[in-house]
């Protein structure tokens, strides 16, 4: 392991000498990307020098203690060892955590996709019940949250939102939510008291730039409509809202939020990006052939991540088979303990088979 952390060290400081270079200051799209991976070893770099100054000290505090004539002396230098060497401990776990494969995606900005599975009206609410999750989540970590396209269905429901989430490590917290949401509760549609099931997927995306994603114009369709729903005048006068077709790939991304034709073509295109970027990367990993239906599947109750239990106030994580209570506040955007919960156990995974 030792060895290994020496040459991340070596590799790192040959990326600095890099970055100090006027050919690289000067070429902003190289510089942006030795930086971006100059940032990924920053942590391991920093605890492994730190494990060196410790290490250190606990070689000199036992010479001193092999060489020491003096009790008093002696015992100073037995005390240092006491203390170093539970920290030298705590800093080797660490350290083995830091060593662990990092997902390449985990400090971006995301795009989150929610939309209402099977359930009708019920899991159009339980969708809107998401999106605010999320929302008031991103809003604890003072995140930035903007809304790209939203349709909404009935009694407060949503069909599909997407919306970006835009702050410092958004995609490391957010990426484990990609899946099946099960809902099971009393809809206040049903007068008999019985308990409905309902889905709503999640889909969450990496935000990709512009130099890592090429999008040639030609293969681009746009159009430019009026937009729907609320909104005065402009709605109704001006248009605004932009429907992109990425004709290679079929993809196609609409945004109609914002009062501005560019605002919704920036973002669109933001969206675009990060699907293509999710599909890409998908492809290179031969895990599916289509960029989103592995993390949202069709939406069927039996496909679930999680699941709410209201009548029980219990959530459930399926795949680490953990069970939280208090409903209300997860639902308020309180979800670290959770988030963390998921990191960990994904973490011990990668650490049974990680060979140190």
């Amino acid at each position: 392991m030792l060895n290994q952390l020496a040459k991340i060290e070596q590799h790192y400081n040959e990326l600095e000498a890099q970055i100090a270079t006027p050919e690289v200051a000067t070429n902003p799209n190289k510089l942006e990307k030795l930086a971006r991976e100059r940032a990924t070893l920053e942590d391991v770099v920093s605890r492994y020098r730190h494990y060196r100054i410790l290490a250190k000290s606990l070689e000199e505090a036992r010479e001193m203690l092999a060489d020491e004539k003096d009790e008093e002396m002696a015992a100073l230098a037995r005390q240092e060892i006491e203390n170093l060497q539970p920290k030298m401990e705590q800093q080797i776990e660490e350290l083995k955590l830091a060593l662990l494969p990092k997902d390449p995606n985990d400090e971006r900005d995301i795009i989150m996709e929610v939309r209402a599975g099977t359930g009708g009206q019920e899991a159009g609410l339980f969708a809107a019940d998401l999106f605010r999750m999320y929302s008031r989540y991103a809003q604890l970590k003072r995140w930035g949250v903007d809304i790209v396209d939203i349709n909404e269905s009935s009694l407060g429901g949503i069909r599909e939102v997407i919306f970006e989430i835009k702050g410092k490590g958004a995609f490391s917290r957010l990426k484990y939510e990609r899946g099946v949401h099960r809902v099971q509760r009393v809809p206040t549609t049903e007068s008999s008291g019985r308990i409905h099931t309902s889905t709503a997927t999640v889909a969450v995306l990496p935000q990709a730039d512009e130099v890592e994603v090429n999008v040639a114009p030609a293969d681009l369709k746009i159009d430019i409509f009026h937009a729907g729903g609320a909104g005065g005048q402009n709605v109704n006068k001006v248009a605004t809202a932009v429907r992109i077709t990425h004709q290679p790939t079929g993809i196609v991304v609409v945004c109609q939020d914002e009062r501005s034709q560019l605002r919704n073509k920036t973002k669109a295109m933001a969206v675009l990006r990060a699907r293509l970027l999710d599909l890409e990367q998908r492809k290179q990993e031969s895990q599916i052939t289509q960029d989103r239906r592995a993390q949202v599947g069709s939406g069927e109750r039996s496909e679930k991540i999680r699941t709410y239990n209201f009548p029980q106030d219990r959530i459930t994580d399926h795949r680490i088979g953990l069970t939280m209570h208090n409903l209300p506040r997860l639902l308020a955007g309180e979800l670290d303990e959770l988030i963390d919960a998921i990191s960990t156990y994904q973490q011990a995974k990668q650490l049974e088979t990680q060979t140190v």
